[in-house]
This record gives C-alpha cells, structure tokens and sequence, in this order.
C-alpha cells in the first residue's frame, strides 16, 4: 500500500498511520489551489486566560517573555509564500501583539502589499501600534470583547481589568481610521448581552459584529462539560433571532455562528451578503510560532494535522505535496459524511471546520458536530437537505 493510499484508507476513519511529510510518489492530477491566506500564530502565549480558548496557549503577563514566531525564519516564509498566490495574512496567536518584533512584523507585511488581518483580545493596543496597523494593505482587526459591560467579560477572559483595556484598544483603533469588528463569544452567562453589545459597537466605531460559539475544543471542551457553553437548541434559537431581529435592526454587519445551512441566503449572498464565513480551508495554511506548518492552530493540540517545520522544509513542497492537503483537494466536498454529505450547502461551507471535525472523531470528513448534533435534535433545515434525504 502506498503513502497516499494508507492515509486515505485511515482518513476514513480512524487516526490516519502515515500522513505527515509530503507524498514521495506521483498521485492522481489534482489542481493546486493557490496558497492565499497565511493564519500566522505568532505567539504561543497569551496575557490573559480565556476559559474557552481552542489553542490553549500559555499564559503571559504584558511584556513577558514567551514562546513566539522567529522573525527571521516568518520573514523567509512569506518570501516563499508570495510565490504560491499570497494575498494576506493573519496575525493571531495566543495572543500576536505580544511579540517582541510586532513592529517589524508589521513593517514587513506593509512592505509586501498585502492584506492584513489581526485577531487581538485589544488589551495590548496602544496608539501607535494601531496607527502601524493603518498603514498596512486592507488592514482588517477583530478585537475579541463578550459584554458590555466588565464582569462577564472578564469572567470569560479570566483577567480582571480585560473589558476596560479592550475597550481603550477599539479606540485607539477607531481613531486611527480602521473599522474594528467586535467579536463576542456567546456562553450561557453572556447570552443576554448580545443586543447590548452590538449597540456598544456602534458607539465604539466598530464596523462589524462577529457572534461565536463555543467551539468543544481544548479548554472549549472542559468549558462545555461544565455546562457552561449553550445547547444546540439555545444556539438555533438565538442565531436565528440574531440573523432575524438583530442584524436587521443595525447599520453594522453582524456574523453569526451559524453554520451555511442555518443561514437565510439573502444574508450570505444578497446585495450586501456576508458570504458563508467559511475559513477556506482549501486556501490557507497554517504556521505555528515554532515554526511548523500546520492546517491551522489546531496543530497545537492535535499533532497529526502538523506537515513540516520552516526551518527544513520548503513551503512550496509542503502546500503541493502534502498528504493531508493533497486528500482534502480530492475528497472536499465530495466525501463529506453523515447530514455534511447530504447538505445543499456543502460547496460553500466545506463541512465548516475540518479541524474540529478531525479534533472530536480523527476523521477528516466527519459531520460538523453542531449540524450533527442539530440533525439528531430535528432542528436542521429539511429545505437544505438534498430531496428525499
């Protein structure tokens, strides 16, 4: 059995035996997508301590120092990047202001002319690092802030202090001219925050509002064994009176958790749609702050999507030949399971997160676990099944 046919065979089901490296022989033409987005993790530490954080990363006081991302070495992967189709990059982390080299980082993408995107908790912006941030191509900042007002927020982000830093990071943001999005992650005890803090973002001079589940992941996971994220029935009921009442009642975009299928098609692909907030999965790829390439921060905690370090082994090598990326160019959507494979929405959703997928069952084309878990229920839309399923 070959390399490729051995992970494939476990990609079915199970964890896969042999699918790190790239493939050493010719397999089936498959066309090489470009290589658009980088979701760069440039640190591995974050200064606070977020009870539902899916990467778990180490906790570290403002200016401490922390695992992160060599310069040198994020510098020869965006050169080898630029090649392959690069349009933009991610800063994300932990959490990515944290950086020794943030300035230079920013220099550096500024210098390439392309995209930037930042997701910060906002508690390290200041002033002149947002103005940096305005300098870059199409600089985009979503500032993670889950109430209006501290105690929930700060309860979730496990700092006490969290909310009002984050809230002087949207200004100093705002007043460099950028449109920050808020994003708020939804939890029992912030539930009932959720018009409040679109209303907050209005005033703050943010351009858009992102609503997150708790994803069962890392400490997501523990949080949600503590019955402290909601049930699917809460989060149907409340992304629909989001997508309903609520974003048609702001001049803001409003993203909600909901998976494609749940979402009314007006919202994603009316004249002024917001897509299916997809990650793309086909067009990004990951890079840890070790260094490793990964299918994204889920390389973290789950070591088999990680496909090679930076250090000794070429990007193009790694994007091309792949075993993991090379199945999921064959397999997506195609061989999606359980309601994935029988959703009308499939090609524009890709099975929503593939890491997750793989977190929960070590299997790549396993159903989403909140359409799954809304199918057993009878809550997923018989209207975006394919007839008679």
């Amino acid at each position: 059995m070959s390399r490729n046919d051995s992970f494939r065979a476990a990609a079915g089901g199970g964890a896969p035996k042999a699918w790190r490296g790239t493939s050493p022989q010719p397999g089936p033409i498959l066309t090489i997508p470009p290589l658009q987005h980088l979701y760069v993790y440039l640190t591995g530490g974050c200064n606070l301590a977020c009870r539902h954080c899916w990467i778990d990363p180490v906790h570290q006081p403002p200016g401490a120092p922390g695992p992160e991302l060599d310069l040198d070495l994020l510098n020869a992967i965006l050169d080898q990047a630029k090649d392959l189709g690069l349009s933009g990059v991610k800063l994300t982390g932990g959490e990515p202001l944290l950086h020794s080299r943030i300035d230079a980082v920013l220099e550096r993408i500024q210098e390439l002319g392309i995209g930037l995107t930042i997701e910060t908790n906002g508690t390290l912006v200041t002033p002149e690092l947002a103005e940096s941030i305005g300098r870059c191509k199409n600089p985009f900042v979503s500032v993670s802030l889950d109430a209006a007002e501290p105690g929930p927020h700060d309860w979730l982000r496990g700092v006490q202090g969290s909310f009002d830093l984050a809230l002087k990071g949207l200004e100093s943001l705002a007043a460099a001219g950028l449109k920050p999005q808020i994003i708020m992650t939804v939890t029992k005890r912030t539930k009932d925050q959720v018009e409040q803090v679109v209303r907050l973002a209005e005033r703050s001079g943010a351009g858009s509002v992102k609503l997150n589940a708790v994803e069962p992941v890392a400490r997501g996971e523990a949080m949600a064994g503590r019955g402290e994220t909601l049930s699917i029935r809460e989060l149907v009921e409340l992304g629909d009176w989001v997508e309903k009442e609520i974003a048609a009642g702001t001049p803001l975009r409003i993203s909600c958790y909901h998976p494609a299928a749940f979402r009314p098609l007006g919202r994603m692909f009316g004249p002024s749609g917001d897509g299916c907030d997809s990650c793309r999965i086909l067009n990004i790829l990951g890079v840890l702050s070790d260094g490793s390439y990964s299918l994204c921060g889920i390389g973290r905690t789950v070591p088999d999507l990680v496909f090679g370090h930076a250090s000794r082994d070429r990007l193009r090598d790694v994007w091309e030949r792949s075993v993991v990326l090379e199945d999921l160019r064959s397999g997506l959507p195609g061989r999606l399971q359980g309601v994935c494979g029988k959703c009308l929405m499939k090609e524009a959703c890709l099975g929503c997160c593939i890491a997750q997928s793989y977190y929960r069952t070590k299997d790549l084309y396993a159903p989403f676990w909140y359409c799954e878990e809304a199918d057993r229920l009878g809550l997923f839309p018989s209207t975006r099944k394919r007839p008679g399923c």
